[in-house]
């Protein structure tokens, strides 16, 4: 085999993989990610919790300095994120559930994300109101 055979051959495409990042944002991805952070965020609100709680066999006194930290607005706040978390984790892994264990879950995969957005929507907005009048009326 000569040189010039060499160059006369047809040049072999390489199958290229889409420039960017690998993950396309659809709703598997999404609801991975943020049924991740949801679940490391309750976590570490329960460490927290765990804490605090026995916070009151080590000093009375500090116990109640922490607990009035929980009554302010920036605190009251956050309570309305953890259960933003909690709700969306838990209705998440009701969908995980049933992806895993329902014999059609693979199919509807992306239809139940936006059921659990719709139902983390409603939740969320039966709760919000009153647990804000609560935080900022007093």
């Amino acid at each position: 085999m000569s040189a010039h055979t060499a160059d006369a051959a047809p040049a072999v495409k390489k199958k290229s993989r889409p420039g960017g990042t690998l993950y396309r944002g659809n709703e598997g991805m999404w609801s991975w990610v943020l049924h991740r952070i949801t679940g490391v965020a309750i976590f570490f609100f329960l460490l927290v919790h765990v804490l605090d709680t026995a916070l009151v066999r080590v000093s009375p006194e500090a116990y109640n300095a922490v607990m009035a930290t929980y009554k302010t607005p920036i605190m009251g706040l956050g309570e309305a994120a953890l259960v933003a978390a909690i709700v969306f984790h838990a209705y998440n892994g009701i969908r995980i559930i049933l992806v895993d264990f329902w014999s059609k879950g693979a199919r509807y995969h992306r239809t139940m994300f936006w059921v659990v957005i719709v139902l983390w929507a409603v939740t969320m907005a039966g709760f919000l109101p009153r647990h804000l009048m609560n935080v900022f009326g007093h």
